[in-house]
């Protein structure tokens, strides 16, 4: 039997943390600190920094007033996915090894990963969770597990940004797994993002896989952790 190997994060070991995660091979974190710092902050002029060589390589000012303005742009959704309770952020990039012409020669695959925290009325741990997937927001393709930190349920939906978003206007796949934490007040969502609709059944292997790995107790023992 081969023994899974898994690189730990700095993160691990993080007092303030109250969750503990494992994403497969293919993730890379973004630093949600690091890009949305406050003005005139010290972390600020790190980033300014940091991107001044990517800004200093563009061959003229119209590219470089491009990239700003992408940057502005990535910038603002991270924002609003903070406001609404969102602690990680991911991007995905998976081989397209299952192609329907058979040739193996697929696109590489994007997603979006992100855990987000929701507050919920005090309720049992599986009556929260069944009730995440009941609220009249489009749930698809249920499903409720038993897994290893407790009680989950599975969904999915599918949705298409409004014409005056500003967003390509391709269907969104989003697959997410509902995870009641402990104290019975709030629970934690996952969500896997992506807009290759017809790999919805690898998507959603993906996140159950993570969601199999979610610790609401720190793993590596009390004497390691200083919690998170």
């Amino acid at each position: 039997m081969t023994v899974p190997s898994f690189t730990l994060h700095d993160s691990a070991k993080d007092p303030a943390a109250e969750l503990w995660f494992a994403e497969p091979p293919g993730f890379r974190t973004l630093p949600l600190d690091a890009l949305l710092p406050t003005p005139g902050s010290p972390a600020a002029d790190t980033l300014c920094t940091t991107l001044a060589p990517f800004l200093d390589a563009a061959p003229n000012d119209v590219i470089r007033q491009q990239f700003i303005a992408q940057f502005a742009q990535g910038q603002k959704l991270l924002s609003v996915l903070r406001e609404i309770g969102t602690v990680h952020c991911s991007i995905g990039l998976h081989r397209n090894d299952i192609d329907d012409t058979d040739n193996r020669s697929g696109h590489p695959l994007i997603s979006l990963f992100t855990i987000s925290w929701r507050n919920t009325a005090v309720a049992p741990r599986a009556v929260t969770a069944a009730r995440a997937v009941t609220s009249g927001q489009g749930h698809a393709y249920v499903e409720y597990l038993e897994l290893p930190c407790g009680p989950a349920a599975l969904s999915e939906n599918v949705l298409t940004p409004s014409a005056g978003s500003g967003l390509p206007q391709a269907p969104l796949i989003q697959i997410h797994a509902h995870l009641p934490h402990p104290d019975c007040r709030r629970l934690v969502v996952l969500t896997l993002s992506a807009t290759a609709v017809a790999r919805r059944e690898q998507y959603r292997a993906i996140l159950q896989q993570i969601a199999e790995t979610v610790s609401f107790e720190n793993p590596l023992g009390a004497g390691t952790a200083e919690a998170r």
